[in-house]
């Protein structure tokens, strides 16, 4: 099973559109994770639209017509891995351990804000994602989104992508 990870989209106040491969990912996904701040309800309706499955949640940046529409955490069951999707997990000190404490009952843990693309291992096995953001690179040297792979009950094939600079 393939999966597209994105996150902090912020259209259209960081970009215009979203970035043609981004597009691509999400057409090629069979389930599309979104760790929050859409910013604009058109994004979410775009996202509805193309994915063949999506679970998001709402971020700090999204208005009331968002958080109508989702929830602050989101939990999906997939190929026999538990995952979950939340926007923001706190600071990076100490992150793992939080992050296990608050999910025990999941194998892997999507989440934003920072636009700081993270992939770590928490004890007891918690994997912690941050695809950045395909639209914001703030202090990161790209904007960036992942993909992976679902296969035996195990996530592999985790890939971050860079984004290329908009024209």
């Amino acid at each position: 099973m393939r999966l597209l990870l994105t996150s902090d989209t912020h259209l259209p106040k960081r970009a215009r559109r979203l970035p043609p491969s981004l597009l691509a990912e999400m057409d090629a996904a069979d389930l599309v994770l979104h760790a929050g701040d859409w910013v604009d309800v058109a994004t979410l309706d775009l996202f509805e639209a193309r994915a063949r499955r999506l679970v998001g949640v709402f971020g700090n940046n999204d208005g009331p017509e968002l958080r109508a529409r989702l929830t602050d955490t989101a939990r999906v069951e997939c190929e026999g891995l538990r995952f979950g999707v939340v926007h923001e997990t706190g600071a990076s000190q100490g992150r793992e351990k939080r992050c296990a404490e608050r999910f025990p009952d999941l194998d892997v843990l999507v989440f934003g804000h920072s636009h700081i693309p993270w992939d770590t291992t928490a004890p007891g096995g918690l994997r912690l994602l941050n695809p950045g953001s395909p639209t914001d690179r703030r202090r990161e040297p790209h904007c960036t989104y992942m993909t992976a792979e679902v296969a035996d009950g195990r996530i592999v094939d985790v890939r971050l992508h860079r984004v290329p600079p908009r024209a």
